[in-house]
């Protein structure tokens, strides 16, 4: 459980700075991030690539930078300029 926090939160992170909006959103979200993007990528994209606590790592951050995006877009959340 905690291992999967603690991966959820370096996904989130690691989406969070691939779309410049990780600083706005704070840790709790990019976990929050990190958990729904992977669930979300590995439905969407499977799971395929290197697997850590049970989440395949290339799928679950392509969904995770979608959520992100998607979430910034509907709260209107800018990125660093």
């Amino acid at each position: 459980m905690i291992w999967s926090l603690i991966v959820g939160a370096i996904i989130g992170a690691i989406a969070g700075a691939i779309t410049n909006r990780g600083e706005s959103m704070g840790w709790i979200s990019n976990i929050i991030a990190g958990l729904v993007g992977s669930s979300f990528g590995q439905w969407v994209f499977g799971s395929w690539g290197p697997s850590l606590a049970g989440m395949a790592l290339i799928p679950s951050i392509i969904g995770a930078v979608i959520l992100v995006l998607i979430i910034s877009y509907v709260l209107g959340i800018r990125g660093k300029r």
